[in-house]
């Protein structure tokens, strides 16, 4: 006679377990960037360094080397459109970042998206233009501040391309102070500017320094100095955007957002590296590399070649030796 066995109450089939909760995660409209340096390879490095997960759309391809850019291919403004709207139907949003977008068509594309998502919190980075044709920069740069300044919450930008886009008429012998440059942004419903590269006057030391400022209309907030040196980097500025928008997402207060973007760009600077015959690229995660004793057991054994002065969290001289932050 056939039986049936009979299952044991205490070994049933398990509960399935519950999933852990997604980070943030974070939109980037950016152009691919084949160097790495900058764009939205940059872009997904830093979010996932900041802990938050990164929905990259593409907006041109870029032709470059870590020196200068060539060329780009600029993507169709509904294939945009496409990239974005697809994933935002299936994800949770918690913020944008908006990097280069390739044409004044695909300003107007993504802003599409940004007004439908208004309450999601943007980081908009205006990096220098130079490269394009005059008529090519002015047509997008005339688009981005009529479409994208009235949805930025914090617009991120190189002192004198910031003061170039914002104030182009600018003529006095002083550079234009933080807060001049967020009453013009203001004038198109943006709410905060974060200006790097803001020239210090030089002290006894014979060292420069370079300021990094917070501000809104009504004055600088907050902000961070670094010492100026001699070597240039690229992707500094994609890095310092998406870091912001990273913790904006996450929701962390802007001031505080803001002092640790700038401490993570700071590191990441220092731990950055040469790949190529060009600039120095950040390494976005500086803070997941062993210390260096790990590869000398003996040496970390005897204390020998250990600096007392260093602990193992803090930088060390970058590879391409000091740095310019730009």
């Amino acid at each position: 006679m056939t039986t049936t066995p009979q299952s044991d109450p205490g070994t049933g089939p398990a509960e399935p377990e519950q999933e852990a909760p997604a980070p943030a995660c974070v939109m980037s409209f950016n152009a691919s960037d084949p160097s790495g340096a900058g764009g939205l390879g940059g872009d997904v490095a830093t979010i996932a360094a900041m802990g938050a997960h990164a929905l990259p759309v593409v907006t041109s391809i870029l032709m470059r080397d870590t020196a200068e850019i060539f060329d780009q291919h600029v993507i169709d403004g509904d294939a945009i459109v496409e990239q974005a709207r697809y994933v935002l139907e299936d994800v949770t949003l918690a913020g944008f970042k908006v990097g280069f977008l390739g044409s004044a068509e695909n300003v107007s594309a993504v802003a599409e998206i940004l007004s439908d998502y208004a309450e999601a919190p943007l980081v908009s980075y205006l990096p220098a233009l130079s490269w394009l044709s005059d008529d090519e920069s002015q047509s997008y740069l005339d688009a981005f501040r009529e479409l994208i300044l009235p949805a930025t919450e914090v617009l991120v930008g190189n002192h004198k391309t910031l003061t170039d886009f914002l104030l182009p008429d600018w003529d006095s012998d002083r550079p234009a102070s933080p807060r001049e440059l967020a009453v013009a942004a203001a004038e198109h419903g943006t709410r905060y500017v974060l200006v790097t590269g803001v020239m210090l006057p030089a002290k006894g030391t014979g060292s420069q320094f370079i300021d990094n400022v917070l501000a809104s209309a009504q004055g600088a907030l907050t902000g961070e100095k670094f010492e100026l040196f001699e070597v240039s980097f690229v992707g500094a500025g994609d890095t310092l955007a998406a870091a912001l928008a990273s913790l904006l997402a996450v929701g962390s207060e802007l001031q505080a957002a803001v002092g640790e973007s700038l401490q993570f760009l700071d590191q990441s600077l220092d731990a950055g590296f040469r790949p190529g015959m060009g600039n120095i690229i950040p390494d976005r995660f500086f803070w997941a590399m062993p210390p260096e004793d790990a590869e000398n057991p003996e040496a970390a054994e005897d204390g020998s070649g250990v600096d007392d002065d260093l602990s193992p969290s803090e930088p060390t001289t970058p590879p391409g030796g000091s740095r310019r932050v730009h």
